[in-house]
């Protein structure tokens, strides 16, 4: 039986470019072992209802048809990769029965506990999703000092090109989460991080984080929606969507 953390963090993202815009908010993630049973509040759900919960379905493949540890298993194995020894969820919970997850991580540890490769899942708020590999081109284990690079193929902001490079920084510790993407395109980008403390999840801290935060990820849409609207008073160019890309997961 595996213990859940929860990270009670903040997000900033900073954009780069002619139109400038920043923000800094406050945000709940967890972490959990996604094959194992997990030790937890009452409160907390996994993959069953919860006033808090995670669940296979909601990660791991499309929105809402994922197969969780699974999935991840089949493109390691599709992409030559090692197959690892446990496999880790980091990403913001159901909160009220509600999901929406700009970005979630599942991280994979080998034998010894390091980290060799992590699959960076991006949702869009048109339903759509894409994963992007990460991990050193010698397999390595990656440390705070790596710099990971993917191309970027998938449509996230209406505001920014697709075309583009991300360069991922992770620093996994057992008391702290630390993760920086930096988005570059053309003449302009975002910075995004997600940094916070990691502790054992418990009934009053997450409780505490329902009320400071309440609606959960149906607040982080509202705040994406604000700050889409922040841009375009300010001027930013708007870029329809296209189709989506064919491959579910690239580097």
């Amino acid at each position: 039986m595996r213990t859940v953390d929860h990270i009670a963090g903040h997000t900033w993202h900073g954009r780069k470019g002619a139109v400038e815009n920043a923000f800094r908010y406050g945000i709940d993630y967890v972490l959990l072992d996604a094959e194992a049973a997990v030790e937890a509040p009452w409160i907390f759900g996994r993959n069953r209802m919860g006033l808090a919960s995670v669940r296979d379905r909601d990660h791991g493949g499309p929105p809402g048809q994922g197969r969780g540890a699974a999935w991840v298993r089949e493109v390691l194995a599709a992409n030559a990769l090692p197959a690892p020894a446990r496999i880790e969820l980091l990403a913001q919970p159901r909160m009220l029965g509600h999901v929406f997850n700009p970005v979630a991580f599942w991280i994979c540890r080998d034998d010894g506990g390091e980290v060799r490769v992590i699959i960076a899942e991006v949702s869009n708020t048109y339903g759509e999703r894409h994963s992007y590999l990460c991990h050193r081109d010698d397999l390595a284990p990656i440390t705070a000092e790596d710099r990971i690079r993917a191309t970027k193929i998938f449509y996230v902001s209406p505001f920014q090109r697709i075309e583009g490079g991300y360069e991922f920084r992770f620093d996994l510790r057992p008391d702290r989460i630390g993760i920086w993407i930096d988005f570059t395109g053309g003449n302009g980008g975002v910075i995004a991080t997600l940094v916070g403390t990691r502790r054992p999840l418990r009934t009053g801290g997450l409780i505490a984080a329902m009320l400071r935060r309440p609606l959960g990820s149906r607040r982080v849409l509202a705040l994406i929606h604000w700050q889409a609207l922040k841009l375009w008073w300010k001027g930013a160019q708007f870029r329809s969507p296209p189709a989506p890309p064919a491959e579910e997961v690239s580097r």
